[in-house]
């Protein structure tokens, strides 16, 4: 039979999630900006090559913004407050306010130093390259396929977290959507007045997907649970509380020097005991999946490189922690530790592994599995 073209199948969305919060995980064993500022650019090339064309695959944007914002926040405190980092290099000097005896160890003005500025700017650059890392995942990933992927324990939780993840890149779209037709009009979209004329809409817009989503969720029979004896029950909670309880306790002996003995195995007994209970717990849900995400060889490679850059970052904080955490005094520009950089390269293998978006690939003639719409996150089995 003659072949045709059909359509490559979507990456897992969990393997982005797992590649996003390896980069960000890195980015918070650094503050050396050159690091930083090649993780911030290796996940903004991922997500310019790979990222779809739907709405809530447009908020990358809000998060960079929001990561230049925390940077400028970061900055002003450092000149308003002061930094706890001393400095020879005076920029300016602010008039100082006094403040009561309580008040020690904060001041408002005084000098403002070179040193505390590359100090506040490098633990800005930390926290705006996690939030940007975390805009990459919610920009790469379907919302209402990660629901899909969840376990059935959790389902009524990911509902949640999953609605309240679309709200923003949704109320992001119609803010453009108004705007760009206001200009049309040829009526302002700027200023007080405009705001009020594009915030009541998308307010409005906002409220009637809130009633429709609920609506629908209820058609769907949401929330419905099997019966299961009072035995799983009370056995299903027992493992989750008692697994959260071991990862907790295993993943502070894990941090800490003095618990190295025993954090690893309670973190081991901690995680099994919690996928034990999330098993027992998804007896109660009587949902069945369509066409489930499968995870191949490219979800592994993905999530693997992800991984890959924060367990080398962790390596190399622990043996050049200088190389890691450049210091601001004396005042010297940061140098690029060279097999850090390598390592961070490791988060473009996502662009050679996955195909880009809507690219067709050869498949069997007629229609397949990847020809039609997608599903509904989920399909509840008839009462």
């Amino acid at each position: 039979m003659a072949g045709s073209t059909g359509r490559a199948a979507p990456l897992h969305p969990g393997a982005w999630w797992l590649w996003a919060l390896g980069l960000g995980t890195a980015a918070t064993r650094t503050t050396n900006p050159l690091l930083l500022a090649l993780l911030l650019a290796v996940s903004a090339y991922v997500v310019t090559a790979r990222r779809p064309d739907a709405p809530w695959a447009r908020s990358y944007g809000a998060f960079v913004k929001l990561a230049l914002a925390v940077l400028v926040i970061r900055l002003v405190f450092a000149v308003v407050l002061g930094s706890p980092i001393p400095g020879t290099h005076v920029l300016v000097t602010l008039p100082e306010v006094p403040l009561p005896d309580w008040a020690q160890g904060i001041r408002l003005g005084g000098r403002v130093t070179a040193e505390g500025l590359a100090f506040a700017l490098y633990d800005g650059l930390k926290l705006a390259a996690l939030l940007v890392c975390v805009g990459a995942a919610n920009a790469l990933a379907n919302p209402s396929r990660l629901l899909k992927s969840l376990p059935a324990a959790l389902y009524e939780t990911g509902v949640a977290v999953v609605v309240a993840l679309t709200f923003a890149p949704h109320l992001i779209a119609d803010v453009h959507r108004l705007r760009a037709a206001r200009r049309l009009r040829g009526r302002p979209d700027q200023g007080l007045r405009g705001l009020l004329h594009v915030g009541l809409p998308v307010l409005e817009g906002a409220l009637e997907r809130s009633v429709a989503l609920a609506a629908a969720m209820d058609c769907r029979g949401y929330g419905r649970a099997a019966e299961v004896p009072a035995a799983v029950r009370r056995t299903t909670a027992a493992l989750t509380l008692g697994g959260l309880l071991g990862v907790c306790a295993g993943t502070y002996g894990v941090l800490t020097a003095e618990g190295g003995a025993y954090g690893l195995p309670v973190l081991a007994a901690g995680v099994a005991a919690a996928l034990a209970g999330l098993w027992l717990g998804g007896r109660r849900s009587v949902r069945t999946r369509y066409r489930p995400d499968r995870w191949d060889a490219r979800a592994w490679l993905v999530a693997g490189s992800g991984a890959a850059v924060a367990a080398l970052l962790v390596l190399a904080g622990a043996r050049d922690p200088a190389g890691l955490h450049p210091g601001v005094v004396p005042l010297v520009a940061p140098a690029l530790p060279l097999w850090p950089a390598a390592a961070c390269l490791l988060g473009l293998l996502p662009v050679l592994v996955t195909p880009a978006p809507d690219t067709p690939v050869a498949g069997p003639a007629g229609p397949g599995p990847d020809s039609v719409p997608d599903p509904e996150p989920a399909v509840r089995k008839p009462s």
